[in-house]
């Protein structure tokens, strides 16, 4: 075997974990895909000859990809974004396959990935890979130019944006979070306003990411969120089918209309009411999620 093969499939083996890595530090599927080619771009051309710890080394490489492209990212959003849901893991209504399981780990939900769109760059990069990956302060210092004390202290901030945020838990029963969001569409095609509320939870909130940002749109409250599935829901579901699904590992559903996916829609379940919904409405966006999920049916 030749030393690139060598290293092909030493990458491949690592290929999952820097996916979950770059998943979490960026939320893009699409942008996270991106960052594990430049990782073995970098393996490729640099070769691993002094690398003791090769799959450490790939994650700092894969790391510092995502700091930079995070930092560009902030640089080109000059205008204010309406509204950013970050993109979901779908899978099909069942048991996650491993990758999916790799990528969800640490129940890295669209809930907790919207917190983590805030934070600044550095600050994710030390929450991410303390909190959720296990590396140390001295490790991580390097990747933000910072000390270990500094390092800790990003993450820190990090962390009490997060507590803030209140990210909610929610229910673990995949059945009980299924009868809900089924409620809820239910109410929603039948027009039923009482049964739409019974459903959700007093504070809860409804983001929708649509491919301008004026059509994007976050509403909060039980009475609001109800009026705009009444106003947003009910007339498209007559023409709507709807495909159950898991969206981060939580019930979830695509919206299809014609054979068209055009709508992504994650669901929190906390306390058998509906705390959060995180709708990808964006039909280029929703194409690249949804693809590959219809082709069993």
């Amino acid at each position: 075997m030749d030393e690139n093969q060598w290293l092909a499939d030493r990458f491949e083996e690592h290929r999952a974990h820097l996916r979950a890595v770059a998943y979490r530090m960026l939320g893009s599927l699409t942008e996270a895909d991106d960052a594990v080619q430049d990782t073995w771009l970098r393996l490729n051309g640099a070769g691993a000859d002094g690398v003791v710890n090769l799959r450490g080394w790939l994650t700092t490489v894969t790391a510092r990809v995502c700091l930079n492209m995070l930092r560009s990212r902030r640089l080109r959003r000059e205008e204010a974004l309406g509204v950013h849901v970050p993109d979901p893991v779908l899978s099909a209504d069942g048991v996650l396959q491993p990758e999916e399981e790799a990528l969800l780990a640490d129940s890295v939900g669209l809930a907790l990935q919207v917190v983590l769109d805030t934070l600044a760059p550095a600050e994710r990069l030390a929450f991410v890979m303390h909190d959720m990956f296990g590396l140390p302060f001295e490790e991580i210092a390097p990747m933000v130019s910072r000390t270990p004390a500094a390092a800790r202290q990003l993450a820190s901030r990090a962390r009490r944006r997060v507590r803030h945020a209140e990210v909610p838990a929610p229910d673990p029963d995949l059945g009980r979070q299924r009868e809900v969001v089924d409620a809820f569409f239910a109410a929603a095609r039948a027009g039923d306003f009482g049964a739409l509320v019974a459903v959700l939870d007093p504070g809860v909130v409804v983001r929708i990411d649509a491919a301008l940002p004026a059509a994007s749109m976050a509403v909060r409250g039980a009475d609001a969120v109800a009026r705009q599935a009444l106003t947003g829901l009910s007339s498209g579901l007559r023409v709507a089918r709807l495909h159950p699904a898991l969206v981060n590992g939580a019930a979830g559903m695509v919206i299809t209309v014609r054979g068209r996916p055009l709508t992504v829609m994650g669901f929190t379940i906390v306390n058998g009411k509906i705390a959060e919904i995180d709708a990808v409405a964006d039909p280029a966006r929703v194409r690249a999620i949804t693809a590959g999920f219809f082709t069993d049916e």
